[in-house]
């Protein structure tokens, strides 16, 4: 899929756990429920790190072009390193390494690991990076027609303010984990949902998505897993713009309605 709507699909997820979360009397505060959809609606844009021209390639101006063509070197070397007889020949990393769940847990973990170690310091340059990758995602026509260092600063702003906000008691810094120094140990959750959400996205296009590696399955162990091919789609495609988008959008609405208590 194309980033918008792979950012929509990451926030209107987030919301429903929001709303599965409520239901199983573990509410988020308003604040989580916000911060979480951004972050999330970001972290499904960050599986596209091995593709040059994705989206997330122009977010940070050199250093996500020159990222991004360090990890599409490292995808495609593990690729070639751990491919089985029945796997493709391949010239790229593109929808390799970074689109599994493997991929996904250890770029949560490692957000938490942070998070953690590092306190607000940490917090503020998670929420930077995902809130950029968020108004790249979700206003991704007025984010390519503005100035990429005004995007910097809304993102910078908005990652200070939350930030302030999640702080404050009640707010929901220790949502989840409420020890004692676990505070913000969240933040890996969205992470891995909006990772998750982009490869099951990507699974529904017409070259489907390895998204169980290492796991083997066969002949191969970057099995494409996706549904039957008449029922997948092209990127960018008609069915992604007038089908799943609204879908997303609407999802995403009774989600956090229901988050809410609203509904």
């Amino acid at each position: 899929m194309m980033g918008p709507a792979h950012s929509l699909s990451g926030a209107a997820a987030w919301l429903g756990v929001g709303a599965a979360a409520a239901a199983a009397g573990h509410g988020m505060p308003w604040p989580v429920l916000v911060v979480g959809a951004l972050i999330c609606a970001g972290a499904a844009l960050a599986p596209d790190l091995d593709h040059k021209a994705a989206t997330i390639s122009r977010a940070f101006g050199p250093v996500s072009r020159t990222l991004c063509e360090i990890v599409d070197k490292l995808s495609f070397a593990v690729y070639k390193a751990t491919r089985k007889p029945g796997d493709a020949r391949r010239t790229g990393g593109h929808r390799t390494l970074t689109h599994t769940w493997l991929w996904a847990v250890l770029t949560g973990a490692g957000a938490s690991a942070l998070a953690y170690g590092f306190g607000r310091r940490a917090v503020l340059a998670i929420l930077f990076v995902h809130l950029v990758l968020a108004v790249e995602g979700l206003l991704w026509r007025a984010a390519r027609v503005s100035s990429d260092v005004l995007v910097w600063l809304l993102g910078a702003t908005s990652a200070w303010i939350l930030a302030d906000v999640l702080d404050q008691p009640g707010n929901g810094a220790d949502w989840l984990f409420t020890a004692p120094g676990q505070e913000y140990l969240w933040l890996g959750l969205p992470i891995v949902l909006g990772a998750l959400v982009h490869d099951i996205g990507d699974a529904l296009t017409v070259s489907g998505c390895p998204i169980l590696w290492p796991i083997p399955l066969g002949r191969k162990r970057w099995y494409p897993i996706g549904p039957p091919k008449a029922m997948r789609f092209r990127a960018g495609s008609w069915v992604e713009l007038k089908v799943l988008m609204p879908a997303f959008m609407i999802l995403g609405g009774v989600g956090g309605a229901a988050a809410l208590g609203v509904i």
